[in-house]
Parts: structure tokens; sequence; C-alpha cells
């Protein structure tokens, strides 16, 4: 059994969230589990470039800064990326909330009116029906929690019906990543649901398929995944490498004090030849 106690709170920060259980002990989320239990391979090559890239469009400002100047800034540089697609996406979800449930949406930046665009046809062309959008999931047997996107119903392109979904809302350029299956399989399979902060829990619904929903500045395309047990089963295996690697240190003892005292004072080294 799990020592998390229910009932699971969101906790809201400048910087984003985290969950406590009934005593106040944090859950660890979906995405932190993934974050630091899954390799980042493509991200090693990615930082790389970035770091490159950063130094070339800044070359004149960095040559004037001292050496240690030059080298923090260009540690810092990729950094610069990853916030602003972070506070896109977080925009984005932020306008797609509202559109889903039906408010009028203005003032929206020009940076973002292709994405908001595309989505509101995404939710014409698919005849999506909102079930629970940005609710709380949290598993206490496993000990994990997260926010999913949403639950809605759709209209299925193969059969003219509407089907429930469970689908999550990405925005990077690169497409739909793997680790996504195991992200959805987590909520999937989540034991109980709760709406708002604070809201009363209730047993997880079921879905029929997951999806990821892909919106860029020209499109928002429903991607199918496969979230099922084995994926869950996987999102597990995730959760416990990073339980590993979080206690891995203590795995490793001190140093062992000699069991007698030695009588070899130095060895004298003759130069080679």
């Amino acid at each position: 059994m799990s020592r998390f106690q229910a009932p699971m709170k969101r906790r809201n920060t400048g910087k984003g969230h985290y969950y406590v259980d009934a005593n106040g002990d944090r859950i660890p989320g979906v995405t932190t589990i993934l974050g630091d239990g899954l390799p980042k391979k493509a991200l090693i090559n990615w930082a790389a470039n970035a770091t490159a890239e950063y130094a070339i469009d800044h070359w004149d400002e960095l040559g004037d800064m001292k050496a240690s100047e030059r080298l923090k800034k260009m540690q810092g540089g990729r950094y610069g990326i990853t916030d602003k697609a972070k506070k896109r996406g977080t925009e984005v979800h932020g306008y797609a909330e509202r559109l889903i449930q039906g408010e009028k949406v203005e003032g929206v930046p020009d940076l973002l009116r292709g994405h908001v665009e595309a989505y509101a046809r995404f939710l014409d062309q698919f005849d999506v029906q909102p079930v629970v959008v940005e609710a709380s999931v949290v598993n206490y047997t496993v000990g994990y929690a997260g926010t999913l996107d949403m639950i809605a119903d759709i209209l299925d392109p193969r059969t003219r019906e509407h089907v429930r979904i469970l689908a999550d809302i990405k925005t990077n350029e690169k497409g739909i990543y793997g680790e996504t299956a195991l992200q959805l399989a987590a909520y999937r399979y989540a034991e109980f649901l709760s709406e708002g902060d604070g809201g009363e829990e209730r047993p997880m619904i079921e879905v029929s398929h997951c999806a990821a929903i892909h919106v860029t500045s020209d499109s928002a395309e429903l991607i199918p995944v496969t979230a099922e047990r084995q994926q869950f089963l996987d999102f597990r295996y995730a959760r416990e490498i990073r339980r590993f690697d979080a206690e891995s240190r203590d795995l490793v003892g001190a140093p062992m004090d000699p069991p007698r005292e030695t009588t070899i004072a130095s060895i004298e080294w003759k130069a080679a030849k």
C-alpha cells in the first residue's frame, strides 16, 4: 500500500503546481516522474545545438564580456528557448480551456492567434463535447498525481459516432513524443478525479481511447496514442527508476578504515630512462 493519504490537493505556485495528500506530504506528479525517470537522448543533442546557436546569435555581445561572464551566458542561453516554449504552451492551454468551455476569447496576442484559431476549428470539426476539463487525478495505491487536459466526447472520423477520449494538448514543434503514451496511461488508470481546487474526489471516468491534440500556428491535429495497461506498467517502471535515482547515493557507503596499520612509509621510484 502507498503511504499517501486521501484526499489529494493541488497547490498552485508562481512557477507551476504540486500535489499533497491529507498529511501534507508531496505526491509526485506524472510529468515529474517521466522527466526524472526516462532517458532524454534527444535532449543532449538539443542542448548542445541550442548552446551553439546562442553563441552564434550573440557572438559580438559575448566577445565584449569577461571569460567567466561569457561562460555563464552561454550555459544559460538554452533556457531562454525552453522558457519561451513553456510560456507559449501555458498560454495556449489557457485559451484552449476557455474555448472548449464555450467562453468568448478576445485579445489573443498575434503570436498565438494561429494556435487559437486552429484549435477553434478543431473543436468544431470533431464536434468536441467536454466531459471534464483541467481536472486533477490521483492514484494512491501506486503513488502519483497529475492534471489531465480533457475528457471529451468527439466524433470518431471512422464511425461518425461520438466516442469518449482522454486527450492532452501538445504545442511543441517536433510533434508528439512516445512518452506521451505513458503520461496518458497514468491519467487513464488513476483511481480518482477531482475538479477545481479542493474539489470532491470521485472515481476516474472510463474512456474508449487516448489521444494527443497537436496544436501549431497552422493546424490542430488529433493524434491517436496507445495508452493501455502495458503503457501503465511502463509508467510504473519509470517511477521506480526515478525512485532509484533519488536514492542511489545512499547505496554507496563511506570509505572503510584499514583493519591494521602499515609499516610501509613510502615507496621510492626511480625515474624511467
